[in-house]
């Protein structure tokens, strides 16, 4: 692999030694996937291997010409990077509610907490690491399952994904990110912000990400901290963001993505 591997899904755990590693079921299979010194290993550990993760490689080449100045070298600096589409779309679901209303840190140790209290854990080259509960087992689980590690607030979000994902799963799993967006956002308590990071997720189509994101705003100041950015409270943001890219998804995509994997990646 060249460049840098993006980290931002909350799945991939570091290490002291720089080493990163996470877990993932894609088809009938468990994968394991570590990236260190070795380079990076995808060996599918339980199951079958009918569906092979793949990933979405970003090259800042195709940055919008029109986004800052600043901007663009941070990113050209970091090179191109590669991002596991996650092949699992309702891990994606998942991991997109538990992020509702709560900082990325929390949403972090809460999806780390859930997928270990009542997923499948595995055993990692670096620890245990472990996939998220599938659908049917959400459905079952009594009301204080999810208060019992934090998540009573995304529980209703939760069971109603779990519900439509049952009926509808088949047809999502083949929409591209614009109609897979408008599909999630007919479930109860799936919005826009919810519905397009768990597209974008899924897809590796970062063209449709809610663009107006702390997490893209926060590292976009970090990158260029001269630039007059819009106040974290300003809807200006997306506009402006957009805006960089005009009618191009690739070059929105690139700007996107490659922000996300400033702030979280490892190289």
């Amino acid at each position: 692999m060249t460049g840098v591997l993006t980290t931002d899904h909350p799945a991939w755990h570091h290490y002291a030694d720089g080493a990163c590693a996470r877990a993932v079921q894609a088809g009938s299979g468990l994968w394991v996937m570590s990236y260190g010194s070795h380079g990076l290993r995808v060996d599918c550990v339980q199951g079958g291997e009918d569906i092979k993760p793949s990933f979405v490689v970003t090259d800042p080449a195709d940055l919008p010409a029109a986004a800052p100045a600043a901007l663009r070298t941070g990113l050209t600096q970091l090179g191109v990077s590669q991002r596991l589409a996650n092949p699992r779309l309702w891990d994606a679901i998942t991991t997109a509610i538990l992020r509702q209303v709560v900082r990325a840190d929390q949403a972090r140790k809460l999806y780390r907490t859930w997928c270990s209290t009542y997923g499948t854990t595995l055993d990692g080259p670096f620890g245990p690491l472990a996939v998220a509960p599938d659908h049917t087992r959400v459905l079952s689980l009594p009301e204080d399952s999810f208060s019992a590690i934090g998540a009573k607030f995304h529980r209703t979000a939760l069971q109603a994904a779990a519900e439509h994902y049952e009926q509808h799963h088949k047809t999502w799993e083949h929409l591209d990110a614009a109609a897979l967006v408008t599909a999630l956002t007919a479930i109860p308590r799936i919005g826009p912000w919810t519905a397009r990071a768990a597209a974008a997720d899924f897809t590796g189509d970062f063209s449709i990400y809610p663009h107006d994101d702390l997490a893209v705003r926060t590292w976009a100041g970090q990158i260029a901290p001269d630039y007059p950015w819009p106040d974290k409270k300003d809807k200006a943001f997306g506009p402006l963001w957009t805006g960089w890219a005009a009618d191009n998804p690739t070059a929105l995509h690139t700007l996107t993505l490659a922000t996300l994997t400033w702030g979280a990646h490892a190289s």
